[in-house]
């Protein structure tokens, strides 16, 4: 495997880790404010690691993924690669991570105690889509549904 694509996964796999310690376990503090708070220091590192490995492969998944309709044979071609692998794994962890902050954001925003925002913060790292729902239930208010 390429050094690039093994900095890249290590990088990421390591940056996230104290983004998620802070949201899950300090999620108020002032600390957790300034770094998880600043798309500067929260994303931008994930995403940069993210686009050098997207960067050599971009005309391939826009090829792939943009000249036909896509079926499960052609993604599972298209990631049969290894680079490509890590490439979606990096996806997953900026994703993953972007719908973390939102509902850490949502959660600190409804001031919700940490018995409610870690659990939900945890399946945001871990199955991110039912963490995001979950999180945007749990912080959603009867006011949100009207239209006055």
């Amino acid at each position: 495997m390429d050094t690039i694509v093994l900095v890249t996964f290590w990088f990421s796999s390591i940056a996230i880790f104290p983004l998620w310690v802070m949201m899950w376990f300090f999620p108020k503090h002032a600390y957790t404010k300034k770094i998880v708070g600043d798309l500067r220091f929260s994303m931008l590192p994930l995403a940069i690691s993210y686009a050098i490995l997207l960067a050599p492969n971009i005309l391939n998944v826009l090829v792939t993924l943009g000249s036909k309709m896509p079926t499960p044979e052609i993604v599972i071609d298209l990631f049969s690669d290894e680079q490509m692998i890590i490439l979606a794994w990096l996806h997953f962890l900026v994703m993953d991570t972007f719908a973390g902050r939102y509902v850490w954001l949502r959660m600190v925003e409804k001031d919700k105690p940490i018995y409610h925002s870690m659990p939900v913060l945890f399946l945001c790292m871990m199955v991110a889509p039912i963490g995001l729902a979950l999180g945007v239930l749990t912080t959603t208010t009867n006011d949100e549904y009207k239209l006055d």
